[in-house]
């Protein structure tokens, strides 16, 4: 349609630049020739070789002669000049000499520019109109979506919580003859990637309903009331259809709590959150309409919008187990050409992968065995998109690494698997290397962890000492005054985790069982007490962390030659160097 105006609008803009040179060029070719003497004047009356003469209240005459001559000269401005005239057999105009070419591109000129601003004043209101318009949400409904839930693979207890909602939109009236009532919308609450599109997706092709997909920031606009009118824009489409599934992902955009008016209920966010609200509340459980919302944030909603009568079901994506995690590597491997991959151990070595990270990492092995003519995709294809997803990719120039700055990272490296596996033994250390990547790691240790429902504080003491492994590694070998900058990123997460454990899992001795946010949000505060907890358990583990190395000082060095002459090595290598002692240490 756009295209359609363009060619429109440049119909007069044409006509107006055409006319434009029409008119400069027959100015210029129709020229009065420069002016004669009245004397000369007479003498062509007397030769009668005078076709007209265009007399008016001007002090200039101008006469055309029979050969179309035209020329200009004095007006005598006499009482009987036109009764002469006419004796003599001259015609008399009273009106200026014109040329019609000259007034024709005049008018079409003109005519262009009126025509133009019309056009423009048209397009101007139109856009004004579409600005503030509540049509102006441009979604369609997906009438054959292609999603059932054999398209998902895992999420078994989200799949079946949603069963029932299916069965309603394929016969409402079944349970209105019960007097249940439906729900009138889903919240698909979990971390990013977990699949809660891809289920909002199933709903629908399982229903066989249109699908209507919008984001939460479609309707956050500048403009006050846009939002809250294309909420209702897109309810009455819906109704349209009679049954459909709506699904708001990112409903956090329009979802937050409000703030208790402190914007003079006149904030464009609270605008929309209210026409969701009435909109919910306004139709028929009968309609067969469901609203389907996905967040990352369910703690950040609007109390309102999470009652019952609205989003009355909560409903966890979450990451998914070994089993799902086999489901969904089997999935999409399906259509590719795969070669003896092991389903089972790629869903132990991906722990805590969400689906969208499990098609990533069998995306990035199909470009691998492409890149690589492979006329397979085998497991050494998704052991390298596994690296990459981790990690990143592998630096291909490394002349520039100096022999002492590969030494250093050897070292931090092997000290992260070292107390991995003494620590750690059942998180297998899959792979150590000191190649650097493109997400700035100068090297990196790749452990599978074990699938675990919680973690003790046991546990994540034992996590904090291996990320401050490569640390003392650096000071147990080089000093402590030659510790360097490698172990920045260990240290916010060492940081973290024991800043964690203190404040929120009620861990430490400072607050018991108190939490850190609930005290700040009841105006009391331990800080300095919490900070010396802290410190003080970091700088314990990072003690023990030095004494298990400094013991082991024999098998770091073992790891540390044989990774600067590998630059990468992998479980068995560092089996045969630890031996099984590594079960042995607690």
């Amino acid at each position: 349609m756009n295209k359609i105006k363009n060619k429109y609008i440049l119909l007069p803009i044409v006509t107006a630049i055409l006319s434009l040179a029409f008119l400069i060029f027959v100015s210029n070719t129709f020229k009065i020739s420069k002016d004669k003497l009245y004397i000369d004047f007479l003498k062509d009356v007397s030769s009668k070789t005078i076709s007209t003469v265009y007399v008016t209240t001007s002090p200039k005459i101008q006469v055309k002669l029979k050969d179309g001559t035209v020329y200009e000269t004095d007006n005598p401005r006499t009482n009987n000049f036109k009764e002469d005239l006419l004796k003599n057999g001259i015609n008399v105009s009273e009106e200026t000499l014109t040329n019609p070419a000259e007034i024709a591109s005049i008018t079409g000129f003109v005519l262009s520019l009126i025509a133009l601003g019309i056009m423009s004043f048209k397009s101007s209101k139109i856009s004004s109109k579409g600005m503030f318009s509540a049509t102006n949400l441009d979604v369609a409904a997906v009438e054959d979506i292609g999603f059932n839930f054999e398209s998902v693979a895992g999420n078994e207890e989200a799949k079946e919580s949603v069963q029932d909602v299916v069965d309603f939109l394929k016969n409402p009236e079944k349970y209105s003859a019960y007097g249940a009532r439906m729900p009138k919308g889903i919240i698909l609450y979990g971390d990013p990637g977990t699949g809660k599109t891809l289920l909002a997706k199933a709903v629908a092709g399982e229903a066989n309903v249109p699908f209507y997909a919008v984001s939460g920031s479609d309707f956050v606009q500048i403009y006050v009331g846009v939002g809250a009118g294309r909420i209702r824009s897109l309810f009455k489409k819906a109704r349209s259809h009679g049954k459909a599934v709506i699904f708001i992902d990112e409903i956090d955009a329009i979802g937050k709590k409000r703030d208790n008016g402190r914007g003079g209920g006149s904030d464009e966010k609270d605008q929309t959150l209210n026409a969701l609200l009435t909109e919910m509340s306004g139709f028929n459980e009968t309609e067969g309409i469901i609203i389907i919302a996905a967040t990352n944030r369910l703690d950040m909603l609007d109390e309102a919008l999470l009652r019952p009568g609205r989003f009355d079901r909560h409903i966890e994506v979450t990451l998914p187990d070994v089993s799902a995690r086999e489901k969904i590597l089997k999935l999409h491997l399906k259509n590719k050409p795969i070669k003896d991959i092991d389903y089972a151990e790629w869903a132990h070595k991906t722990s805590y992968f969400s689906g969208a990270k499990l098609e990533n990492l069998t995306n990035e092995a199909a470009i691998i065995a492409c890149k690589d003519n492979s006329v397979f995709i085998e497991n050494i294809h998704l052991d390298k998109a596994y690296s990459i997803v981790l990690a990143g990719y592998e630096k291909v120039d490394r002349d520039y690494i100096k022999d002492e700055d590969r030494k250093i990272t050897a070292f931090h490296e092997a000290g992260h698997a070292l107390i991995s596996l003494k620590m750690l033994p059942k998180d297998k250390v899959s792979k150590v290397t000191i190649i650097p990547t493109t997400k700035g790691a100068g090297g990196y240790t790749l452990s599978i962890p074990e699938d675990k429902l919680y973690q003790n504080k046991e546990y994540l003491k034992k996590r904090i000492m291996v990320l401050l492994g490569g640390r003392a590694a650096e000071e147990i070998i080089f000093g402590q005054d030659h510790v360097t900058t490698g172990a920045y990123n260990d240290l916010q997460r060492s940081t973290e985790l024991v800043t964690n454990m203190i404040t929120e899992y009620g861990m430490g001795e400072a607050l018991g069982l108190l939490t850190m946010d609930k005290l700040k949000d009841s105006g009391f505060t331990n800080q300095e007490a919490v900070f010396s907890e802290c410190k003080n358990l970091i700088s314990e583990l990072y003690e023990k962390v030095k004494s298990i190395l400094t013991d082991e000082k024999e098998a770091l060095e073992a790891m540390t030659a044989l990774l600067i002459e590998k630059e990468t090595i992998y479980h068995e290598d560092l089996i045969n160097i630890v031996g099984d002692k590594s079960i042995n240490v607690a």
